[in-house]
């Protein structure tokens, strides 16, 4: 048997909330939502299988249908869509979990079948490459619209009320995806922004919105102890490559700006996520150090590197993607040094619970207590 990482498994307290151990399942896409973007009855069991991890981030959840990139996908602004992850919150807290809701709009990454044929919008009108999953399969992304200027706050307000409709559905707290090239992303990188208004331009423009939209969030929920964002300073999905000129001065100013928020964590995606590690000129540890609050590390982490990185103080926790869908019990497998499963792709995305919450743990079904 391999030794058994230490640190992983130590308790940490995030902002607010105490966690059991330093592992954090990261947000998965899943795509097994209603078309009025309800997660279903078995969504419960899906998470609360996984409520071992110390923190349980949501998979992406729309916060308006302006939002909507991918079909399937949930929301969260609607009573039912709210009523949905109550059922969630309350099965994840009955087996000892935390778990953060992660607040998404994807801007010009969608498709106009998601919007009744009308266009994405983007901070400017400049066509992403790649594919929008619709109902109608896979279709190539289109040049979105840009939105004018008096439309932005109001989207600011949907992220309020989104914040509000997460804390009414039991979340311990929330997640601001700001991350892999959709709409926060997008207005801070200056080849996808290019405006002449108040919300382009200089870097303080760039980044105007989208901490407009962290203080509406922080406003919601009492301050920054329950509220993380996600950042992709490496990224360069879906692929321009720069993003923009200077990344590390980008995003040195965004986290110096945020750290006065009080944010519970920073949430990094280092490198691509799904494709590699490189840095692409980012240095990690770096931004780390210009955060004021926790720092939890992902991308194609292993218990070994997860451990290597909490020792050298470059992560707080740890967050692991894909191995979660598979190994319900991956907390106790990463304790043991037993071996992973490994899920067919066909079951990441769409369907019914198969593939989704019948994963058995290493000794059979996941027993649940309640």
């Amino acid at each position: 048997m391999p030794d058994t990482p230490k640190l992983l498994f130590q308790p940490f307290t995030l902002g607010a909330l105490p966690l059991r151990n330093r592992i954090v399942m990261a947000p998965l896409t899943r795509s097994r939502s209603s078309e009025d973007g309800v997660v279903p009855d078995y969504a419960a069991d899906y998470y609360a299988q996984r409520a071992s991890a110390g923190l349980v981030v949501s998979e992406a959840t729309n916060i308006s249908a302006q939002a909507r990139g991918y079909a399937m996908t949930p929301g969260i602004w609607t009573p039912a869509q709210v009523e949905a992850w109550r059922r969630v919150t309350r099965a994840v807290h009955a087996q000892g979990g935390r778990m953060m809701l992660q607040l998404w709009h994807t801007g010009r990454i969608s498709h106009p079948d998601l919007h009744g044929g009308a266009l994405p919008v983007a901070p400017s009108a400049i066509k992403p490459g790649g594919q929008a999953f619709t109902q109608g399969g896979l279709k190539d992304h289109v040049t979105p619209r840009a939105l004018e200027t008096d439309e932005i706050p109001p989207i600011v307000e949907d992220y309020r009320h989104a914040a509000q409709c997460a804390k009414d559905a039991g979340f311990d707290g929330v997640e601001i995806h700001s991350a892999n090239n959709y709409l926060l992303e997008q207005f801070i990188r200056d080849s996808t922004n290019q405006r002449t208004d108040r919300y382009g331009g200089a870097l303080e423009n760039r980044l105007r919105f989208p901490l407009d939209v962290v203080r509406a969030v922080t406003e919601v929920w009492g301050g920054g102890e329950r509220v993380g964002i996600r950042i992709s300073p490496g990224t360069t999905q879906p692929g321009e490559t720069p993003l923009d000129n200077d990344p590390m001065a980008t995003y040195a100013a965004y986290l110096d700006a945020l750290s006065g928020f009080g944010l519970m964590y920073v949430h990094d995606i280092e490198g691509v996520t799904q494709m590699s590690r490189d840095a692409n000129g980012i240095d990690y540890p770096a931004l780390r150090r210009r955060f004021s609050g926790a720092y939890i590390a992902n991308n194609n982490y292993t218990a070994e590197l997860a451990e290597k990185t909490l020792a050298e103080g470059n992560a707080d926790l740890v967050s692991f993607g894909r191995p979660f869908i598979a190994n319900p019990d991956l907390v106790e497998r990463l304790r043991t040094g037993a071996p992973l499963a490994e899920a067919p792709k066909q079951y990441w995305y769409g369907g019914d619970s198969t593939g989704y919450s019948d994963w058995p743990g290493l000794r059979g079904p996941v027993r649940l207590a309640g």
